[in-house]
Order: C-alpha cells, then structure tokens, then sequence
C-alpha cells in the first residue's frame, strides 16, 4: 500500500482536473474530455485502449492489457454525472475537514482515480492480474445507459466477475443488491372546448391523467420493495379550457425479475382503459434495468471482498440500495457481481456531495488485491 500511499496528492490532483470539467450525461464535448485524460493515463501502463464513438453522447471506452487473451474480470465505471453545465464553475473543487467536495467527486471521478491507481498498482509490482482485466469506462449511466448497456452485456457473456466502480455507501458498505426500475411517459389525448361556453363537448386528458396518476401509485408495496411515482405531470393550455393533451411521467422500482414482469404488466392493462371515455393514452418505456439480486454467485463474491478487506484490517460491510447502476447488467446475465467498490462518499446528486479522502487508498488497496485474488496471484 505504499505505493498508493505516496501517490495520493496525484491522486487528488488528477481527481480536481476531472471534477472541475463538466459532464453531464448530455454534454458531449464533456464527457470525451474526461475520457482523453484517463485514456492518456492508461496509455502510460502500455494497455490497449479501445474507443466505441458514440455521436448524441460521450463515447465509450473499453480498456485492457495488449497481452490479455480472454479476461475475466470486468470493471466498470462511468464517466458522466448529472450536473447541468456551469456547475464545475459555480462549485469547483474544494477540501475542507478531510472532505473533498464537487460535482460529480463521488459519483464518480473519484472512483475513475481508485480504478485508475489500482491499475498503476499492480503495474509497478508486475501482477499478471493486470492481463486479467477488461474495464469500460462509459458515458451514460446517469441516463440509463443506452448506448453502452449493450456494450456491458456484451462483454459480460465472457467473463466470470464484475467489479462496478460506483461510491462505497457513506457508512462504508459496499452494495450487495439493488432494485431494478425503469420509467414510463403517458401521453394522453382529449378534446379540447371551451370551459364556459360548451364544457360537454370536451374531453379532459387532465382528469384522465389524474385518475392514471391514482391507479399507477397504488401499485406501491413498500413492504415488497415495489414503488410506482408518477413524479412529474403536465399539461393544459389554458385554465379556462377543457385540456386535449396531457404528460405523465413515472419511475419505477421493484425488487425482483418477477416483479418486474407483474408490475410491468399492470400499468400496460391500467393504461389500456379509459376512465374518461373519449380519451387515448399512448404508453412508452418499460423497465430497463433489472434488479441485481444477492445470489449465491454473487454471495461468494462479497465473501472474497470481505475476505481480502480483512486480510489488511479492513472491515467490508454490505447493504441493499433502491437506486439502479450498471452492476445489474452483468449480475443479471449471471456474472459474480459486487458494486460500490470504490471511495466512500455521501450526498450523491446533490449540491454537498463529498468524497472521504482517507477512503482513498484503502478502497484502492482493497481493488487491487481483490482483482489479483480473483486471478490466482495474490494472497
């Protein structure tokens, strides 16, 4: 741990650079740049380095050592954050307290740098863990990942772990399962009339909206883990007219793959029926990100990481999350999977997001060995 011990004012520099660039999911121009600087850093261990050009989005990244003949290990970590452009500006990095703050400086550029050092780590010692790993780094999770799921799946069908590299929980956990979810979009269609001169003669998408908004929520089951919100709503043109168009917005969450296919399969019935005869309702989107349920793959794998954390004093505790992350992807194509393997950090999405800077090398340590475990050439 030396080496990474040395190296943390790098570290924290290289993590600054990236958190006072803005890139969100949609800013292209942003995104790319986070991806020329790390590329120039993997360049430096001689790794292959392949870039998947994407043109509304940042492009993708896929990274591995020129000698690797069939990796098992993949890691990945995405590029993008939900800031709006401006933010780095308003809000640059800063330290306080043994806290470094920023947008973006948990979720995940910290995480880019414990990935990065961990590559550097077993690169100056030579480990041959380092031809047994193939990373993607990626521009759109924050989105959903449409252009790099398919690239996720892809590469997850030929190995036999995932490492994602999304921030420790802020009491230090690292994530054993997470719910699944997905949105969907109602548009709904009426017939407009004046409110006053000829109301019968109308035909309300907003009251039809209202009535979707009341059935599509009490699909929640807490206690099951299953949450449907309708979070956002709009429409109308006037208030004293009778609204022909109405936009609902839903987030879905659920905790299994068959709740998935139940409640997907209530809102379509719920929304093929109008409570207000006369009205339509369009239906789009689904569930697209299946959850990441705690297996018996992924059980032993928790196991190796505990294992290792304990192998140099530090204690690794698990726990479930309802936000979604790449990490379902593989672990539902059946690869051992464990996610919030990097930094510890807090207030994700959020104008104090932090990252604890002692986590750093620790989390980075702990990458490191659990890869050349995972490969046969650690302890």
């Amino acid at each position: 741990m030396d080496y990474l011990r040395r190296n943390l004012e790098p570290m924290l520099e290289l993590i600054e650079k990236l958190v006072n660039i803005d890139s969100g999911s949609t800013c292209k121009t942003g995104v790319d740049k986070i991806g020329e600087i790390l590329i120039n850093e993997y360049k430096q261990m001689d790794l292959s380095i392949e870039i998947k050009e994407n043109e509304e989005f940042g492009n993708n990244i896929v990274i591995k050592h020129k000698e690797a003949l069939k990796p098992e290990i993949l890691l990945i970590a995405h590029m993008d954050t939900v800031f709006p452009i401006g933010t780095a500006a308003e809000r640059p990095f800063t330290i306080k307290d043994g806290l470094a703050f920023g947008p973006g400086v948990a979720d995940m550029k910290a995480s880019q740098v414990t990935l990065l050092y961990a590559m550097k780590y077993l690169y100056e010692k030579n480990d041959a863990a380092l031809k047994n790993v193939i990373i993607i780094l990626n521009s759109d999770e924050e989105i959903g990942s449409p252009t790099s799921r398919e690239l996720i799946e892809e590469i997850s069908k030929e190995v036999k772990y995932a490492l994602v590299m999304e921030p420790a929980r802020k009491d230090g956990s690292i994530v054993s399962s997470r719910r699944g979810g997905g949105r969907y979009t109602l548009h709904v269609h009426g017939r407009s009339a004046h409110s006053g001169v000829a109301p019968e003669e109308g035909r309300s998408a907003i009251e039809e909206l209202a009535y979707k908004t009341i059935k599509l929520n009490h699909l929640t089951d807490h206690e099951q883990g299953i949450s449907v919100s309708v979070g956002i709503v709009e429409g109308g043109d006037a208030v004293n007219m009778i609204p022909d168009s109405a936009t609902g917005y839903v987030d879905v969450r659920v905790e299994s793959d068959e709740q998935s296919l139940e409640i997907a399969k209530q809102i379509e019935t719920i929304c093929s029926v109008p409570d207000v005869p006369g009205t339509t309702i369009d239906l789009e989107g689904g569930i697209t990100r299946p959850p990441m349920e705690l297996d018996d793959k992924n059980q032993k794998l928790l196991e190796i990481v505990k294992e290792v954390g304990n192998s140099f004093g530090l204690k690794i505790t698990d726990s479930h999350t309802g936000g979604g992350s790449d990490a379902s992807f593989p672990s539902h194509l059946g690869v051992a999977t464990i996610d919030g393997v990097g930094p510890i950090g807090g207030k994700l999405h959020n104008e104090g997001e932090y990252l604890e800077i002692d986590s750093l090398t620790e989390r980075c340590f702990l990458l490191a060995e659990t890869v050349s475990r995972l490969s046969g050439t650690g302890g």
